[in-house]
C-alpha cells in the first residue's frame, strides 16, 4: 500500500493533509524520516506519526442490532443514525450494507470493504435477506403462492422476484427476499390487502443476528461470516 493511503486509512487525515505531514518530516518509516507519499509499505514496515507508531490498517466488518427510531444513513436532521451507535474511529468511512426503515429493527452489516458491501446488496449475487413479520390482519390463505409467483407493487412496472414466505401463525411470518426494493416487505403485504405492524431482519445470507446482542449493540464479524458473503 502507498504510504499516503496507509496513513489516511488509519488516521483522520486526508491524503492531502498526509502529504503536508510528510514534507514537514512528521512521518517516519522504520525510524527513518520519509517524504515520498508513493513509497510502498510492506507488512513488516514500522510507520510512525510524530514518533507515535501507527497500527497497520485492516478492513472492518461489523454486525449491528438496529433499534427502532434509528436510520440507516450517514446523516439525518431528525433521527440518530446507525453510525452514531458505533464507538469506533472513522465511522464515516463505513458502508451501510442494505438499509432498514426507521421503524424496522434487526441486522445491519457495515464495512469499509466496498466490494464486499456490493456483494451483500447487489441482486445479482442473490444474497437472501430474512425478515420476521407481524401483520395487522390474518395473513391471506394464498400468501405463500403469491409471494413465490411475485407481486405487482403499487407504482412498479415489474413483479417482485420470487420470495419465500413461511407462515408462523395467523399474524406472523418469516419472509426471505432476494432483492431490496423501497419498503418492499411492507408493500408486498399491502398488495395482499394487509398491513405490516412490526418488521425485524434476522439474517443476511448465512449471517444471523447474534442473539447475544441487545438493540444498539454491535460486534465484529467472524472470519467465517465474512467469507460466507
Amino acid at each position: 500500500m502507498r504510504l499516503d493511503k496507509y496513513i489516511a486509512s488509519v488516521t483522520d487525515f486526508s491524503r492531502k493533509e498526509v502529504k503536508r505531514l510528510l514534507h514537514a518530516d512528521e512521518i517516519s518509516v522504520n525510524e527513518q524520516p520519509e517524504r515520498n507519499p508513493a513509497r510502498k509499505i510492506a507488512s513488516d514496515d514500522r510507520v510512525a506519526l510524530q514518533g507515535m507508531p501507527l497500527e497497520a490498517p485492516r478492513t472492518r466488518y461489523l454486525m449491528l442490532y438496529k433499534p427502532e427510531g434509528v436510520v440507516c444513513s450517514t446523516d439525518d436532521p431528525t433521527h440518530p443514525t446507525v453510525l452514531a451507535l458505533l464507538e469506533l474511529p472513522r465511522v464515516e468511512r463505513l458502508h451501510i450494507c442494505g438499509r432498514l426503515d426507521v421503524d424496522t429493527t434487526g441486522l445491519v452489516l457495515l464495512t469499509d470493504d466496498g466490494q464486499w458491501a456490493h456483494r451483500v446488496t447487489s441482486p445479482n449475487h442473490k444474497t437472501g435477506k430474512v425478515y420476521h413479520v407481524t401483520t395487522a390482519d390474518p395473513i391471506a390463505p394464498d400468501a405463500e403462492r403469491k409471494f413465490a409467483e411475485g407481486l405487482m407493487l403499487n407504482g412498479e412496472k415489474q413483479r417482485t422476484k420470487p420470495a419465500e414466505l413461511e407462515r408462523l401463525s395467523d399474524y406472523e411470518a418469516r419472509v426471505c427476499l432476494l432483492e431490496g426494493r423501497y419498503h418492499q416487505v411492507k408493500r408486498m403485504f399491502a398488495a395482499l390487502g394487509n398491513r405490516v405492524e412490526a418488521l425485524h431482519r434476522e439474517q443476511i445470507g448465512e449471517i444471523q443476528l447474534d442473539e447475544m446482542l441487545e438493540p444498539g449493540e454491535y460486534r465484529e464479524l467472524t472470519e467465517a461470516e465474512v467469507a460466507s458473503i
